[in-house]
């Protein structure tokens, strides 16, 4: 028996060229217009630009560790992303449910890694707050492997019900 479908997914990876292409041109934008650490906004008491910097990942995790995390979540994105892009091979191209959120999440993945090679952190710019509670800024790269990984979640949890039903 055939273990890899015909045609594959792997034309999803244009999606992730897409993310990739946008997240790098958001940030140049906001590396030549927008000001460090100055909040500008865009819905005033709900949204701003804030051009800021992590040296970590998620919420800043291990941004203070001395520099080896650089190393540590580029290595992690690109295996990450080696593996979803193993299963896009091995993924059905009509089935969008599995394909999408693996090639937001390499997208988004690979625009981060880009950042740290290039700058040695990654380039955040949105922000969203409430009257004084902030969330940490994030980034087009940030949106897309939030919205993969949910996918990922979501669509594995309703084709397990499906298969047990």
């Amino acid at each position: 028996m055939n273990k890899h479908p015909k045609p594959n997914a792997l034309i999803w990876l244009l999606l992730s060229a897409v993310v990739i292409g946008l997240d790098q041109w958001s940030k140049a934008w906001v590396l030549a217009s927008l000001p460090e650490y100055t909040a500008i906004p865009v819905i005033e008491g709900f949204w701003n630009w804030y051009r800021t910097y992590n040296t970590g990942a998620a919420f800043s995790f291990l941004a203070d560790a001395g520099g080896w995390q650089l190393w540590f979540f580029t290595v992690l994105a690109v295996c990450i992303s080696g593996l979803l892009g193993f299963w896009l091979s091995r993924t059905r191209r009509g089935d969008w449910r599995q394909a999408l959120p693996y090639a937001l999440v390499i997208g988004g993945a690979l625009g981060n890694v880009i950042d740290r090679q290039i700058h040695g952190h990654v380039i955040d710019f949105i922000q969203w707050h409430w009257r004084d509670h902030f969330w940490p800024a994030f980034n087009i790269a940030d949106c897309a492997v939030v919205g993969g990984a949910i996918g990922i979640a979501l669509f594995g949890l309703f084709e397990g019900k499906k298969k047990t039903a």
